[in-house]
């Protein structure tokens, strides 16, 4: 086997369960946990192994029907009343880069945010005994899915919400914060500290990030050159894109879109397959 689709994305434990007694979940990669009903409390068991300059530790937390939990584990889940949840792993490299970009774990997400999520961890759970193909491709989708998950922490301050609403509709002509800040009426500096006090990133930094997620995005699509992708990303060129990315990534560009894109993509023909070896040696 040339590639394995289980190296980007794969799918480890599946838990449907209404626990009576909290229920601990273990084991290396992403857990994604659904609330479907009821309410609980979600903490890290066992914080000590947090890398440093890692994600922000948070105390328990309290979860409720339609919240998503993102965190690795061991991951507890103690119900306050009767409660339904369903709980996925997901291992391999982009689980784990998803894991890293976390801010805060546990992560509580709201499930509107992300709507197809619950649809794509039913079909895991219905899947999982379905091929590796299958299981990687569903489980990559889930993470593509999650990567619009917003957190279901209290509001942002106003100036902070409209900022970051701005750079998501507008990345790719963004010309950077300077101009962010200009279109919001404020100055660069109250901008600046205003972001990050709320979030802990600068909007320069948060900016990058949108317009990597959205490289990534075009990066599973074949027919776009690098070039273009800089364009529709926002980036001056193909060479600053890769700089960029191998930044933020560790990887090139190539290099990611020959491992992750093709778990995401349909079979392809023999043919199909040489030519595209060619494309990325």
């Amino acid at each position: 086997m040339i590639y394995s689709p289980s190296t980007t994305a794969a799918l480890g434990i599946v838990e449907d369960a209404q626990p009576e007694e909290p229920l601990t979940l273990r084991g290396e990669g992403l857990w994604v946990c659904l609330v479907s009903s009821g309410k609980c409390v979600v903490s890290l068991s066992d914080p000590d192994p947090m890398p440093a300059g890692s994600a922000l530790l948070l105390p328990p937390q309290n979860a409720a029907a339609g919240h998503l939990v993102l965190s690795r584990g061991p991951l507890t889940l103690a119900p306050e009343n009767e409660c339904h949840l369903l709980c996925v792993q997901l291992t391999g490299q982009a689980a784990e880069q998803f894991l890293a970009g976390l801010s805060e774990m546990p992560f509580l997400a709201r499930g509107e945010t992300c709507p197809a999520a619950a649809e794509l961890m039913g079909r895991l759970a219905e899947e999982r005994d379905a091929s590796e193909r299958v299981r990687s491709q569903l489980a990559f989708a889930l993470l593509c899915e999650l990567s619009d998950a917003d957190s279901a922490a209290p509001a942002l301050p106003p100036l902070v919400a409209a900022a970051i609403e701005d750079i998501r509709r507008n990345y790719a002509g963004l010309y950077g914060v300077e101009e962010l800040s200009e279109r919001l009426g404020v100055s660069k500096s109250h901008l600046v500290r205003a972001f990050t006090a709320a979030l802990g990133v600068s909007p320069g930094r948060y900016l990058t990030s949108v317009r990597i997620e959205a490289a990534m995005r075009l990066l599973l699509h074949r027919e776009y050159t690098l070039d273009v992708i800089a364009s529709l990303c926002g980036f001056s060129g193909a060479n600053y894109l890769c700089r960029v990315f191998k930044k933020t990534t560790g990887q090139s560009p190539t290099q990611w879109r020959a491992m992750a894109g093709r778990s995401a993509l349909p079979e392809l023909s023999p043919e199909q397959q040489r030519l595209e070896q060619e494309l990325f040696i």
